[in-house]
C-alpha cells in the first residue's frame, strides 16, 4: 500500500495567492512519490483553524476535520514561510492545535502521532531556516511525531533582497539533491514504523 502523505502549506497567503512554500512543498511530494508516498497540500489560511490546545474548538472551527487527516497519515509535511525569522503564525497555530495529542494517548501511553513521521520545509529570502526547523520538529516530536534523518528541507534567498523562492527559473543545485534525499529518509522510516509500531509502556 501507498504511504499517504500530508502537506500543511503554511503561508500566510489564501489560496489562489502564489506561495513558495507551495512550490517546494510540491517538490518534496514529487520526491515523495518516486518512494510510492502520495498525498496532497493543504493550505491552512483558507481554513478557519481557531485558536486553542483542544482537538475541537466548537463552532466553526476546521481543525477536527484537518486532524482527521493528520491522524490518517504516515508522513505529516509542515511547510512555512520565514518571518522575522521565525515559523509563521500560521505554522504555530497548528502545532498549538496538535498540543492536544499531550492528553489523548491510548491505553499503552502512544499519542496518536505515534509511528507517524514529519519532516519540516522553510522557505524565505532571509535568514532563519535553521531556527523555525528546530522550532517546528522539536514541537513535532514533543506531540509523538518521528523525525528521519536530515529533518527538513529549505531555501533561503539572498539577506535584505527581494527575490522569492517562487521566482527561480531552476531548482538550486543543492535543494535538488537534498530534497529526494529527505524524501527518502522519510519514506524508509515511516515504512519500518508501519511494520514494527512503537510498543508504548507495558500492560
Amino acid at each position: 500500500m501507498p504511504l499517504k502523505v500530508l502537506a500543511l502549506n503554511c503561508t500566510l497567503k489564501r489560496s489562489p495567492a502564489p506561495s513558495s512554500t507551495d512550490r517546494l512543498l510540491g517538490e518534496l511530494l514529487a520526491a515523495l512519490e518516486s518512494h510510492d508516498a502520495r498525498g496532497g497540500i493543504v493550505r491552512v489560511a483558507d481554513l478557519d483553524i481557531k485558536p486553542g490546545v483542544s482537538s475541537d474548538e466548537g463552532e466553526g472551527d476546521d481543525w477536527p476535520a484537518l486532524r482527521r487527516r493528520v491522524v490518517a497519515c504516515d508522513i505529516l509535511v509542515i511547510g512555512s514561510p520565514i518571518w522575522l525569522g521565525q515559523p509563521s503564525s500560521v505554522a504555530k497555530r497548528v502545532l498549538e492545535r496538535l498540543d492536544a495529542f499531550l492528553g489523548e494517548k491510548d491505553e499503552r501511553g502512544r499519542m496518536p502521532s505515534y509511528g507517524k513521521v514529519a519532516v519540516v520545509a522553510a522557505v524565505g529570502n532571509e535568514d532563519g531556516a535553521h531556527h523555525v526547523h528546530a522550532e517546528v520538529a522539536q514541537a513535532l516530536n514533543e506531540v509523538g511525531f518521528t523525525i528521519p534523518a536530515g529533518g527538513a528541507t529549505y531555501w533561503v534567498g539572498e539577506a535584505m533582497q527581494s527575490t522569492n523562492y517562487l521566482d527561480l527559473a531552476t531548482t538550486p543545485k543543492a535543494l535538488a539533491a537534498w530534497t529526494p534525499m529527505l524524501a527518502s529518509n522519510a519514506a524508509h522510516l515511516a515504512r519500518l514504523l508501519e511494520a514494527t509500531p512503537y510498543p508504548g509502556r507495558s500492560q
